[in-house]
């Protein structure tokens, strides 16, 4: 699944050591994410997004999953 989580951190200088300590994951978890070789669960996307304040929707493209 695609995701902004790079962009969005890159944006706020921040490392996926960082980002994964503030949410409570692995930064190989973080690497994951961002080469789209693992899906998040609802609550770390939730996660995710409100540490960014932003929407899942905003953070995470649902585009590829539409007429499920």
């Amino acid at each position: 699944m695609k995701t902004k989580i790079q962009e969005l951190r890159k944006q706020q200088k921040m490392s996926q050591e960082e980002l994964a300590m503030a949410v409570g994951v692995s930064r190989q978890t973080i690497t994951s994410l961002e080469c789209e070789k693992y899906t998040a669960s609802l609550v770390l996307a939730y996660k995710i997004a409100k540490y960014f304040r932003k929407s899942i929707e905003e953070v995470f493209d649902f585009s590829e999953l539409e007429g499920i």
